[in-house]
């Protein structure tokens, strides 16, 4: 019944599988048991014409009685078991859904979220799993279990009477193929109701994030009623999604139904021509009205569950999604870093090709070069953030792409241009770089980053809470934090992308002279675009157009007469003297 198919479709787990084979089972048996109630009024009405030909109705009384016992007492149950097992159970499943998804994003390289931005993948996350789940404790299990009940309950019925089977009946395949006729209309309803949802989501977290530069630029007015437009839109296109569901399940419904009637005018037929009496009509009219009782909720729920299958569809997608994986078991023979002949294409679009050199351990290798040459990518690669394309990146000899990125990344700290700090205090901020650090430890790289000054002035000082993305600091003092868990950490690998970008020229000196002092030994990789930052290197290494144009130490590059490296310092140094 759960193929592998039905797996995909609908996105379920192997024990997803097996709760919803359990509330399958309960619903049919909750039906079959609610249809036996037909058997107790069939027995009364028996009961009652038997007295009406001077009958006694004492002994049938009392086994209704006893009937109607059972029958309740199975009935609560049975509905129990089928509320555990449709409900309970599958909570569960959401909950392990959840944790899976982000487990699988963890290990997802940096590349895929290029492809999706955040509130695309919040809504799948928490939108479209919330559809998901009540497809699985609503939908499936009762629709099965009407299919598997009705079948029952059919061929009993045509045991009884075929030509009254046939005439109550006929309507339910009707219905069940209109709704299934329109499910590719309702799955492009449906795609454009979840496309016009992103819009929203991304339009209210654009204008929240960039709330400071709207005001900045007095386009307070305009962003809020592109907002209004993309709401409207949303709202439009759900009524409409809905709408049409609604006509082609109503529809459906009334099909169906018409059952009611072709059943008095076949059954009255042959009750005047005397192939049948008025009980069985009457059991008939009574096994009908519980045949679509839970037909009526399926057909609500098939066409709900059309439209699930775009939210699994975005599931699968990142589950489907290629992870970076590699061994846990990983001898390095030191922590050289060698790029050998590496290309990488984002998107189809070429950023790197041949590019080869070596950042040696014990020195600092400086990757300069102008906007767009590949700086970035290269720090993002020799961390496996990205894979690459072609060729290979070695550390200590072993190609990074065999290695779990977990594991790798435990020789790396990292502080990059765009710092991320979590709405915690200056303290744990700082101890993400090595959680068992001790308070003295966390307080001892915060000096050596040169933040011990400015957290000192905050209201509690390394207990002070800094907001979402550290809100409460400036950009200098954000960054600084940044290099203090970066130190910390104590990897003996370290990649600096821009790293005092945002500091002042004084502290930008006290952070240099930090680094110099607790980055020996390492193997470090410096991206700069100033380059009084890289003058103090080991070795600068020069990108243009995503490959290595020089190579060699400042002072050898300095000497180059038409060299790029020669030319950026003095287009450098020419720029300093600028003043209003």
């Amino acid at each position: 019944m759960f193929g592998k198919e039905f797996r995909r479709k609908y996105a379920v787990t192997d024990q997803g599988v097996k709760n919803l084979v359990q509330g399958t089972i309960w619903t049919v048996i909750v039906n079959l048991i609610a249809m036996a109630s037909i058997g107790i009024l069939y027995g009364m009405m028996t009961d009652y014409v038997g007295i009406l030909s001077g009958g006694t109705a004492l002994p049938s009384a009392m086994l209704f009685g006893a009937c109607v016992v059972v029958f309740v007492l199975l009935s609560f149950l049975t509905h129990f078991k089928q509320y555990k097992a449709t409900y309970g159970l599958v909570y569960g499943e959401v909950r392990d859904t959840r944790i899976s998804l982000a487990e699988r994003i963890r290990k997802l390289p940096l590349g895929y979220f290029g492809k999706r931005d955040l509130a695309d993948l919040t809504e799948t996350i928490m939108g479209d799993v919330n559809r998901l789940e009540h497809v699985w404790s609503h939908c499936i299990s009762y629709l099965y279990g009407s299919y598997i009940s009705t079948v029952i309950v059919a061929i009993a019925v045509f045991i009884m009477d075929w030509r009254l089977a046939i005439a109550s009946l006929w309507g339910v395949p009707v219905a069940f193929l209109l709704l299934f006729g329109s499910r590719e209309f309702s799955k492009r309803k449906s795609e454009k109701t979840k496309e016009a949802a992103i819009s929203v989501s991304d339009g209210i977290q654009e204008t929240i994030d960039n709330m400071r530069e709207i005001r900045a630029i007095n386009q307070e007015e305009k962003f809020l009623d592109d907002l209004n437009m993309k709401i409207d839109r949303h709202e439009k296109i759900t009524v409409s999604g809905e709408f049409s569901t609604g006509i082609f399940v109503n529809a459906a419904s009334v099909i169906m139904r018409l059952g009611v009637a072709t059943t008095i005018l076949v059954g009255t037929k042959l009750i005047t021509s005397g192939q049948i009496d008025f009980m069985r009509l009457f059991v008939f009219l009574l096994a009908i009205t519980r045949i679509y009782s839970p037909f009526d909720q399926a057909l609500a729920l098939i066409a709900e569950m059309f439209m699930s299958q775009i939210s699994a569809s975005r599931l699968m997608e990142i589950y489907e999604a290629k992870t970076a994986e590699g061994s846990e078991n990983v001898a390095m023979n030191g922590h050289d870093i060698e790029f050998e002949n590496v290309g990488f294409a984002y998107d189809g679009d070429e950023v790197l090709r041949g590019v080869n050199f070596t950042a040696k351990e014990g020195e600092v290798t400086a990757l300069v070069g102008p906007s767009g040459s590949g700086k970035s990518t290269c720090s993002r690669l020799a961390a496996r953030l990205w894979d690459v394309s072609e060729g290979s990146i070695k550390v200590g000899g072993v190609d990074i792409n065999t290695v779990d990125p977990e594991v790798l990344l435990s020789d790396y700290s990292m502080v990059f241009q765009n710092v991320v700090l979590f709405d915690d205090t200056v303290m744990e901020n700082i101890r993400l770089g090595r959680r068992d650090a001790t308070d003295e430890e966390v307080m001892a790289a915060a000096r050596a980053a040169n933040c011990d000054e400015f957290v000192r002035k905050l209201q509690n000082g390394y207990d002070t809470e800094i907001g979402e993305n550290g809100a409460k600091l400036s950009g200098g003092e954000r960054q600084r934090i940044s290099i203090a868990r970066a130190l910390l950490k104590n990897a003996p690998i370290v990649l600096l992308d821009e790293a005092t970008a945002s500091l002042d020229v004084e502290n930008e000196t006290k952070v240099q002279g930090a680094l110099s002092k607790l980055l020996a030994g390492k193997t470090v990789l410096v991206i700069a675009h100033r380059m009084r930052t890289v003058e103090a290197a080991d070795k600068i290494v020069v990108l243009k157009d995503g490959k290595v144009a020089e190579e060699g130490s400042p002072k050898e590059l300095f000497e180059k007469p038409d060299g790029i490296f020669r030319r950026m310092s003095m287009l450098q140094r020419a720029s300093a003297g600028w003043s209003l």
